[in-house]
């Protein structure tokens, strides 16, 4: 025996919107995978942004950290989780590099996440040991060209930042320095600090102390424009470098399929944060910027991103680093 339906019935049922995946969300703790150890930047930047984020989902963000393999570990975790909106990842500029840096990745930087937006810029320093002759970048330039098999380039291992900015200072340079690469940032600025290694570019969010405390030589900033937090520092675009810029910006994404609606949640939440007072306070004593509210978006993530791996890919090619 057939049932009828009532057409006005299946007309409303055809017609009728899927419910909201968001209409309930979030209604448990959320997970934020930061792909770095306890400590760092990137850590401290997420521990403030998942606070300030937490208040406006109204449900706690708890941190992460899945360290290794220049952030590919926690990311391959990030790309595994339930695309439910209760696991997030946080990555730096290494999300854009990997795709080049790394031969074999379990997951795509672009296909394996959902952008939900961009959360800050940070300036990166080129530094010395305190004694390092050179005194100003016009003499660093020429003593680079003049003994470039003497001078030790020291970075934080293969994807890092101070890697990164190495790489590209070398570039816009063009001359190759003997790379020394640690297992982390501590290691290699103890290493600076105790004259073993010449040279180091990281982000002022790890050596603005020491400039400021006269333990290390400062040269210049990565951003094309100075910057207050550092009076005084130039731009390493005006001080013979043209066109040189670099910033250590950070993403927020959540696994591929993680509904459209719960993902423009999370990037509200991310908005309030980049604009929190106490946040942007916090940010700016750690030398770095949150980005403008609408840029705390997924199509400003997906471009960005996207622009960023087309940049890396053939400064990593030239450079001929790759890891396994």
């Amino acid at each position: 025996m057939k049932t009828a339906f009532p057409t006005s019935l299946l007309c409303l049922a055809l017609t009728a919107s899927p419910a909201s995946h968001a209409a309930g969300y979030p209604d448990k703790t959320i997970t934020m995978i930061v792909p770095f150890a306890a400590g760092g930047p990137t850590d401290t930047i997420a521990r403030l942004l998942a606070q300030a984020m937490g208040n406006d989902l109204k449900q706690q963000i708890i941190v992460e950290n899945v360290g290794g393999a220049g952030g590919t570990l926690g990311a391959a975790r990030a790309a595994r989780s339930n695309p439910d909106g209760y696991t997030i990842f946080l990555h730096h500029v290494g999300h854009a590099t990997a795709p080049s840096l790394y031969r074999k990745l379990s997951y795509s930087s672009i296909d394996s996440f959902e952008p939900v937006g961009l959360a800050t810029d940070a300036t990166s320093t080129l530094i010395a040991r305190k004694d390092f002759p050179a005194k100003d970048m016009p003499e660093l330039l020429a003593y680079l060209k003049a003994n470039k098999e003497k001078v030790t380039l020291a970075n934080a291992g293969i994807g890092a930042a101070s890697h990164l900015c190495g790489m590209l200072f070398m570039s816009a340079v063009g001359v190759e320095l003997t790379t020394v690469p640690y297992k982390g940032t501590g290691p290699a600025m103890n290493d600076l600090l105790g004259g073993q290694v010449d040279l180091m570019c990281d982000q002022a969010t790890n050596t603005m102390g020491h400039i400021k405390t006269g333990k290390v030589k400062a040269y210049g900033v990565t951003y094309k424009n100075a910057v207050a937090s550092l009076p005084g520092l130039p731009p390493l675009a005006s001080s013979g470098l043209p066109g040189f810029e670099l910033s250590v910006w950070h993403g927020l994404y959540a696994p591929k399929a993680t509904p459209k609606d719960v993902v423009n949640r999370l990037s509200s939440a991310l908005q309030h944060a980049v604009s929190d007072p106490t946040v942007k306070q916090r940010l700016a004593d750690l030398s770095t910027d949150p980005v403008a509210p609408n840029r705390a978006t997924p199509d400003a993530l997906r471009a960005h991103l996207k622009a960023e791996i087309d940049k890396w890919g053939p400064i990593i090619k030239k450079s001929g680093t790759y890891a396994d």
